[in-house]
């Protein structure tokens, strides 16, 4: 689903004015990891520019920018490969001014080594502030990126040749990986993982939760921590609202997330949010807890909404 296109069904023919457009700045940053890089707490989000023009997509990130948001996040394979081609199109006008990351799916090295060079060819520049190793959601996978010849071997080339500055990897799947890929939490800088107000209910199996398992332990490696899934694809929204989930996510020990918004619209919102942000406190989040627990027709929760946890 959509986010924000939900919203708008629900709340069409209210008589609410419409917000006043945000101003530009104020959005607080945040350390990242050991890095000594600060980022604002919401970033642009490159998986959903399918969902848009070509031209709607471009608008969104410069809008971005223009208000004041430093990450930019991105994947090779976001949009079958065409979402890179958006960036490309807009980020050269202020590239030094921005933290820009994207990930690859490649688990060898030449693989990994051609998803880059394609990724530098799109975005039009010539390094990458933060380049991932995407979806490490298997322990296959972990074996994989670093036999010989695998994954890893081009993500440390890539940063001594001064072609990624930073490396991380992503995973949705499941925490207990996060916490195997912590083994090796010396050769990385990041890790970015779903990070919402439901998580922690997910009870088919224990220790599937983000929160509660891979979140303390990459905090124990000072790794920047980036956050995913804040809306649950939109389907969080039956039950909370848009600032609610936003402001769950952003009191947890995070720097960023990533925000998948492709209209205005839904930049806009999320802006107003970040500037205006203040943590919830413990009881606060307990309560939001609880509300995720309860069983309810407009709630959704487990495998019906975490749909992308899985164990092998």
């Amino acid at each position: 689903m959509q986010r924000r296109t939900f919203v708008g069904g629900v709340l069409a023919g209210l008589a609410s004015p419409r917000p006043a457009r945000p101003r530009s700045g104020d959005i607080p940053k945040r350390a990242l990891g050991r890095t000594g890089e600060q980022l604002t707490i919401i970033g642009e989000g490159g998986a959903r520019f399918q969902l848009v023009s070509f031209e709607e997509g471009k608008a969104v990130v410069r809008r971005a920018y223009d208000l004041g948001i430093n990450y930019f996040d991105m994947a090779r394979g976001y949009a079958d490969g065409r979402a890179e081609d958006v960036y490309g199109a807009v980020i050269p006008e202020f590239r030094k001014s921005i933290f820009l990351t994207t990930k690859s799916l490649q688990r060898t090295r030449r693989g990994a080594e051609s998803d880059l060079e394609t990724s530098l060819k799109k975005l039009k520049t010539d390094y990458i502030d933060l380049w991932q190793m995407h979806m490490v959601n298997k322990l296959q996978d972990i074996e994989r990126i670093f036999a010989p010849g695998g994954a890893f071997e081009a993500f440390e080339a890539a940063k001594k040749a001064g072609k990624c500055r930073y490396i991380g990897w992503t995973n949705c799947r499941d925490p207990e990986v996060h916490v195997a890929m912590l083994q090796y939490a010396s050769r990385f800088d990041t890790v970015l993982m779903p990070l919402h107000v439901a998580d922690t209910v997910f009870s088919s199996s224990p220790g599937m939760s983000f929160e509660k398992t891979a979140l303390p332990a990459a905090l124990e490696h000072k790794l920047g921590i980036l956050g995913i899934k804040v809306f649950g694809n939109a389907f969080l929204l039956r039950t909370f609202s848009v600032s609610d989930c936003l402001r769950y996510s952003l009191s947890l020990p995070v720097t960023a997330v990533p925000l998948g918004f492709c209209t205005i619209g839904q930049l806009e919102d999320d802006v107003r949010v970040a500037q205006n942000f203040k943590p919830f406190n413990e009881e606060e989040m307990k309560a939001l807890r609880a509300k995720a627990a309860v069983e309810r027709v407009d709630s959704i929760k487990g495998p019906a909404l975490e749909y992308w946890k899985t164990r092998n």
